[in-house]
């Protein structure tokens, strides 16, 4: 069995019956947006994030969820959705998971539209339901998710990124989704109890070491669909380079920014700057601290009795460190 479906197996019921309510969660009487949202949903990725919402409320709660569980659910896919099609707008990006984008097929301003209509219609679904404390913990990390890009960009203007910056960037822009997904499946079954803060914490760390791991990635030969070295051709300040930024010395830091601002489409200067991140010990480094949250993460999961839920929790927390793509 496949890790992924090893993960879904003791929320299997609740993903299929998911699906159907997530497609009826979009649908429009508009017949040119219903045709974009069927395409896609059909066109779903592993779909981690309601995974995490089903597994943290079953628990939890000792195997109980309810409708607010769904919603929640719904609610992040329907964000995270419209944040990945207003990215590819920003990125102007043709392809989404092997698969023509959103502004590829239909152009910038209808996906900008669907975006919007994607956000509300997650927003209306807590609203309608009166899920108050849900909208709150998705609403933050909207901001935060906005607030993460718009400080990477800053930074990558200036390649002054420091260490603690990177994490804030990371915590922000990547973290704080996968927060949300599961503080939102506590929440769903257990309002206002410690759950709620101990698995938006949990969820951070994940977060963490997953943005890490995509980090690594950048210097990896496999091919996991994301070209070797585009963080650096794209100006992106991951955590290897960063490491050995700091670690530099005076002349190798200017050849090394130098590399990173003028010569950043030059293939075999991008590789000469790969090669030196990794003889420098960057990506130990990398290794070493994505261990250490993924660590922190099973010492949360330790403190909730044992079940079938926190097992599948566990193999996510792993196959976030070990997956390759």
């Amino acid at each position: 069995m496949k890790i992924v479906e090893q993960i879904k197996y003791p929320i299997a019921f609740e993903m299929d019956l998911f699906e159907q309510k997530f497609l009826l969660s979009m649908s429009s009487k508009v017949a040119l947006l219903n045709r974009i949202t069927t395409y896609i949903v059909n066109r779903k990725g592993k779909q981690m994030r309601p995974m995490f919402v089903f597994l943290v409320a079953k628990m939890v709660s000792n195997g109980e969820v309810s409708e607010r569980t769904y919603r929640g659910a719904s609610v992040i896919e329907l964000i995270h959705t419209a944040t990945l099609v207003h990215d590819d707008v920003v990125d102007d990006s043709n392809r989404r998971r092997g698969f023509f984008s959103v502004n590829a097929l239909w152009k910038n301003k209808i996906a900008v539209l669907i975006g919007d209509y994607l956000l509300s219609k997650g927003l209306l679904l807590s609203i309608d339901n009166n899920d108050f404390d849900l909208l709150k913990i998705i609403s933050i990390a909207v901001r935060e998710m906005s607030e993460g890009e718009l400080l990477q960009i800053e930074k990558a203007r200036k390649l002054d990124i420091t260490e603690a910056v990177y994490y804030e960037i990371i915590r922000q822009k990547t973290a704080t989704l996968i927060a949300a997904c599961c503080s939102l499946g506590a929440a769903s079954v257990k309002p206002e109890s410690v759950h709620v803060e101990a698995m938006r914490k949990f969820g951070e760390l994940i977060g963490m070491a997953f943005q890490i791991k995509d980090d690594l990635f950048d210097y990896s030969d496999d091919q996991i669909g994301k070209p070797t070295g585009i963080d650096i051709k794209e100006q992106k300040m991951t955590l290897p380079l960063i490491y050995v930024l700091n670690q530099a010395d005076k002349k190798d830091k200017k050849w090394l920014i130098n590399s990173i601002k003028n010569h950043n489409k030059d293939k075999k200067r991008v590789k000469e700057v790969i090669t030196f991140v990794k003889n420098n010990g960057g990506l130990d480094y990398a290794i070493t601290k994505m261990d250490q949250f993924q660590e922190e993460a099973l010492q949360i999961l330790q403190t909730y009795p044992e079940s079938n839920y926190r097992n599948s929790l566990e193999l996510m927390v792993n196959y976030v460190i070990e997956r390759k793509k």
